[in-house]
């Protein structure tokens, strides 16, 4: 299935009225003569972007009557799997998520806040996963993803619309790239506005960086302070779309300046956001130790970041 921005169209008439509303805010941009907006999505219902997806998601299924009585299922303890939860318990949906048993309390006690049925099944991740397609086939509930969905990425998309009803003579979007449904929802909607999309990722997690040299989804290694949100193996194949077919740039930063962009944020303006949040920022803010990866404004040049989560530990912020 493809993305359009008919899609997204669609997912924002779904998600208006479910989701908060994107909050944005001027910032000193790092050249003379451009103008820069931060797009303040960690304030969104669970802390990130993902709950866009999650209620598109479930709605859809309703509209097309194939959301199931066993409700829905999904394998992630971290923001997608919060999301998913979050967004059935809106709709008055049954959801069953699925951990291993070394997830941390505090996400096992704040999924079962939003009322979902919560399954810890092995040491890692994966085990987790085989055992939610398994219910999945047993149960007949119906599968989520945190990103390798039209559906998933649709209503992340929602978020371009949002920006650019606010700032429509914008030039260029900025966001970081994990699977890439937030990508692949944002730089279809881009598209249709004439919007530049950069795409961010950390150097040790690159898969769509990774994709666009090879021509193809490829596997990656994953080695970043941001991999807990960004550190997807591969790429989905609708991100790779999104790359290869409208206007994109992809850059990398390194974990130092990921750190460095985080705690400016945290320093300068009072914004505690996730490493992957700030992965976008860092690559506007590193010129002093690679001017060369830098992204560069252009005279005049309105650009906006896309800050998308918050679900971090703040303590290492005051260091």
């Amino acid at each position: 299935m493809d993305l359009t921005y008919r899609d997204i169209k669609a997912a924002a008439g779904r998600v208006a009225g479910q989701v908060r509303p994107i909050t944005l805010a001027p910032a000193d941009p790092p050249d003379s003569g451009g103008e820069l907006w931060f797009a303040l999505e960690f304030l969104q219902h669970t802390g990130t972007f993902k709950a866009r997806g999650a209620q598109n998601f479930i709605q859809a299924h309703r509209e097309d009557d194939t959301l199931p009585e066993a409700g829905v299922t999904i394998a992630s303890g971290g923001n997608a799997g919060l999301a998913c939860a979050w967004a059935a318990r809106q709709q008055g949906v049954r959801a069953t998520v699925f951990l291993p048993t070394t997830a941390p309390t505090v996400k096992v006690d704040r999924l079962r806040g939003y009322g979902a049925q919560v399954r810890l099944v092995g040491d890692e991740y994966a085990d987790a996963l085989a055992a939610c397609a398994d219910y999945a086939e047993t149960s007949g509930a119906l599968p989520s993803h945190a990103y390798d969905n039209p559906l998933i990425a649709a209503g992340a998309g929602t978020l371009m619309e949002e920006i650019h009803r606010q700032l429509p003579r914008l030039d260029t979007i900025v966001v970081a790239v994990g699977g890439g449904g937030l990508f692949a929802g944002i730089a279809t909607a881009a598209d249709y506005y004439g919007v530049r999309t950069v795409a961010v990722e950390p150097e040790r997690c690159r898969s769509l960086n990774a994709a666009i040299e090879a021509g193809r989804v490829v596997d990656t290694p994953v080695d970043s302070i941001a991999a807990d949100s960004l550190g997807a193996r591969r790429v989905t194949p609708l991100a790779l779309h999104a790359a290869q077919h409208y206007n994109v740039r992809s850059m990398l930063v390194s974990d130092n300046e990921i750190i460095a962009a985080r705690r400016a944020l945290w320093h300068d303006r009072r914004l505690a956001v996730e490493h992957a949040a700030a992965t976008a920022l860092a690559v506007l803010t590193n010129d002093d130790q690679r001017p060369d990866l830098t992204y560069r404004f252009e005279p005049g040049e309105k650009v906006c970041v896309v800050l998308c989560g918050a679900n971090t530990d703040p303590s290492d912020l005051t260091n």
